[in-house]
């Protein structure tokens, strides 16, 4: 991680920012609220900051290990800032099935990123998901959480064309 990403959470590195003041006021400070604060930090930031775990290890008296996992097994958490456009594809059977692979194919050809990276621009980033919940429209990929079934390239490249004049 690039150290200015880690600074964009806070004022100052020795001090907390007032969103995290606010949120160790409003918890106690006990392990069976770290999902909820995360969600928390997770919303407020668009990722989980590497000092922001610091702090919350701190605070909650959890190993920053067991933060890190927490943070890394749930693929709701990010460690990394997001795009303004985050773009999942399904890549679960049912979609895999229906040809998704060509669709995250095509969207790495025209990004030119990897999943789970970020365009230099801070527009788009890409994930690749197992299963969105929309089984009978596959495939599927999803731009903040707007599902497009029924997916081809074709229709890809009209939303990201779309997005791109935006």
């Amino acid at each position: 991680m690039h150290e200015n990403e880690d600074t964009k959470c806070c004022c100052n590195k020795n001090e907390k920012d007032e969103f995290i003041e606010r949120l160790f006021l409003e918890y106690k400070p006990i392990k069976d609220n770290l999902i909820q604060m995360l969600n928390e930090i997770q919303e407020h930031y668009g990722y989980v900051p590497m000092k922001v775990q610091k702090e919350l290890s701190e605070f909650l008296s959890i190993p920053m290990a067991e933060i890190y996992g927490v943070v890394t097994f749930y693929s709701r958490f990010s460690l990394k800032p997001k795009g303004k456009y985050n773009i999942s594809v399904c890549l679960g059977t049912a979609c895999f099935v229906k040809g998704s692979q060509k669709i995250m194919d095509r969207l790495l050809e025209r990004l030119k990123i990897a999943p789970g990276e970020t365009t230099e621009d801070g527009l788009f980033s890409i994930e690749e998901t197992r299963c969105v919940g929309a089984c009978g429209l596959a495939p599927v990929f999803t731009v903040n959480g707007e599902v497009y079934g029924k997916a081809t390239v074709q229709k890809l490249d009209q939303v990201l064309d779309e997005l791109m004049k935006q």
